[in-house]
């Protein structure tokens, strides 16, 4: 993986302002998902987004943001479509990284998620999980690309109301990292859980922990 130290402030300014487009266009997502509008405000609002949508046209990168370094020292991905603030795909999910070693994230599922009614898309669910182990890979000082996913739907999975998702690693052999991790609600009921096998790429083998050993 290749790390861009983040450019300078006026860069950054930039930055702050599309993930504030970015976070307007999943509202106006949202708004799609559950309008109610007559046709004619329909076509009237599409016309302003083809406009709009030739505006942020005149100017484009390549590729999405590419994983960096902020200028407070902290790996980011901005165009991530997990955790990037600048994606609107993105929830975006936002993880803390307990003592305990847990990797730890507050989630709001919102209605361009929904799968069967009134709940979240297993996929999603599934996406978000996969994130959160492979972060919990990278607390534990390994790096890892999914090997293997196992999810199990215990309990739909709601939208609009919080839910705690957690992972954790498990036991490490070689290149090889498990992890285990859950969505429940705020009382600890689980509604989904997951078991990952992690796989380190080779090129990454001598930065594992008992390298140093």
């Amino acid at each position: 993986m290749t790390m861009d130290l983040a450019p300078g402030h006026d860069e950054e300014t930039r930055l702050a302002a599309q993930a504030v487009l970015a976070q307007q266009v999943r509202e106006l997502m949202d708004a799609v998902v559950v309008t109610d509008v007559g046709e004619d405000e329909m076509t009237a609002v599409t016309a302003e987004i083809v406009a709009l949508t030739e505006r942020l046209n005149a100017a484009r990168r390549e590729r999405p943001h590419t994983p960096e370094i902020a200028p407070d020292g902290t790996f980011r991905h901005l165009g991530n479509a997990v955790t990037g603030s600048c994606n609107p795909h993105a929830l975006p999910l936002v993880i803390e990284r307990t003592p305990e070693g847990e990797s730890r994230a507050d989630l709001e599922f919102r209605p361009t998620h929904e799968g069967p009614p009134d709940s979240v898309h297993g996929g999603v669910s599934a996406m978000i999980l996969d994130h959160l182990l492979g972060d919990a890979v990278a607390a534990s000082g390994r790096a890892g690309m999914t090997g293997t996913l196992t999810i199990r739907y215990r309990q739909p999975v709601p939208y609009g109301q919080r839910v705690v998702g957690t992972a954790a690693t498990t036991r490490a052999e070689g290149r090889k990292t498990w992890v285990d991790g859950t969505i429940t609600l705020l009382d600890g009921t689980p509604l989904v859980e997951a078991t990952g096998l992690f796989i380190t790429p080779a090129w990454w083998v001598g930065a594992l922990p008992e390298a140093a050993e």
